[in-house]
């Protein structure tokens, strides 16, 4: 179980996702024994496109435990072991603010909808709000006993949830640090949580193989996720709210009804632990990430397979996700690189490689030109992509 919270301690860093996402890990989850399976590696891949010009964020005396955009794509933030969070010009890549105050390595992060105020959490339970455009102290978020692995705004910025190792997740007024809600229900440590579109509820995963769907407003449990063999490692509600997916060390990606709980698609592919999932913004497709080195992107609707990613990471992908407008993936390795693909065929674009340890995030700018890394080498690169994100044929 170690083993696995490490692992997790990666995947689960930085804002806008179930951690909002992730570091110092460098050992893949836990797979079933399994002493026959010697699958031939994949051919290695070059990629399409020379590597990209990058602006690197220099200035953590310590890891990166992930990096994030701002919603309006002109900073990204940064968080360390160092204990501070950092906010940075995107377009220069100096450092505008520094966060100071938390008394242990900052582990998750996250920008409000409006990107005025940053939301950041820490190794010893402890969360905070700051003004993102001052870097002073707004509020405590205090109540968790151990380690918060996720933190989140609702869309509507009214809401901040915090999910932890203590087994519950907590939601709270952005604007006082009032606590509205306190879910309890899982058996055991949750590695992520986020809310809906449309910020009425929330959804948390579990090392319990469960994740669960609770009324943001009151804490009410509203239905159970169940099914899968293995730990959830991630969850995500589809654009539109009507549906999530879900991703596990069973190696598996299910698509859920919110409403009942009923399982509608279930994907097998990956030949170890699926531990990460994103949607597409029009929802029609689905992407995962694996400790197999591979990724994969899905139909929602019917689970068939659309596109394999393979033959450049050599090490387990902890991030994954699509550009705004569907065209591209993003991948992030502890092999010490990043990569851009193809959604539709799955052709690797651009390796990000320059990294000296592995790299936990991987992230689109808003307008897709950009795309934004971060190391366990205690830097962050902004590498520009717009040479060719026009190029990629439209799915």
């Amino acid at each position: 179980m170690q083993k696995f919270l490490t692992t997790f301690a990666c995947l689960m860093a930085i804002s806008g996702s179930l951690g909002p996402v992730s570091p110092a890990i460098a050992q893949d989850v836990p797979q079933p024994a399994n002493t026959n399976e010697k699958a031939a590696p994949p051919p290695a891949v070059t990629a399409k496109y020379p590597t990209p010009t990058f602006v690197e964020l220099a200035g953590h005396t310590a890891d990166l435990w992930g990096a994030s955009f701002s919603p309006d794509g002109k900073r990204a933030v940064t968080i360390s072991s160092d204990k501070t969070a950092r906010i940075w010009d995107v377009a220069t890549g100096a450092s505008l603010l520094t966060f100071s105050g938390h008394d242990e390595a900052v582990r998750t992060a996250a920008f409000s909808p409006d990107g005025s105020l940053l939301a950041t959490a820490c190794r010893n339970g402890k969360a905070k709000l700051w003004n993102a455009g001052t870097a002073a102290q707004v509020v405590d978020l205090e109540g968790h006993p151990e380690m918060v692995e996720s933190i989140a705004f609702s869309p509507d910025g009214a809401k901040v949830v915090t999910a932890s190792r203590d087994s519950t997740a907590r939601v709270w007024d952005a604007k006082t640090g009032a606590l509205i809600a306190t879910l309890t229900g899982h058996s055991e440590w949750l590695s992520g949580a986020e809310f809906s579109p449309d910020s009425k509820r929330v959804i948390t995963t579990s090392s319990d193989k469960t994740a669960k769907v609770w009324d943001a407003a009151t804490g009410k449990l509203e239905v159970t996720l169940e099914g899968h063999d293995g730990l959830v490692t991630s969850a995500t509600f589809s654009p539109d709210g009507k549906r999530i997916a879900t991703s596990s060390s069973d190696k598996s990606a299910r698509i859920w009804n919110p409403e009942d709980g009923k399982s509608l698609v279930r994907v097998d592919g990956h030949s170890r632990a699926a531990l990460r999932v994103a949607f597409s913004a029009d929802g029609k497709r689905f992407v995962t990430s694996s400790s197999d080195k591979t990724l994969k992107v899905w139909d929602a609707e019917t689970g068939a397979a659309v596109a394999t990613m393979q033959g450049v990471h050599k090490r387990l992908i902890p991030r994954v996700m699509f550009s705004s407008d569907g065209r591209f993936v993003a991948s992030a390795s502890h092999d010490k690189t990043a990569a851009v693909w193809d959604a539709a065929t799955g052709e690797a674009l651009a390796i990000l490689k320059g990294h000296a340890k592995e790299v936990d995030q991987a992230q689109f700018s808003p307008d897709g030109t950009k795309v934004l890394t971060a190391s366990f080498d205690r830097t962050a690169r902004i590498w520009d992509i717009s040479s060719f994100a026009g190029v990629a044929a439209k799915p």
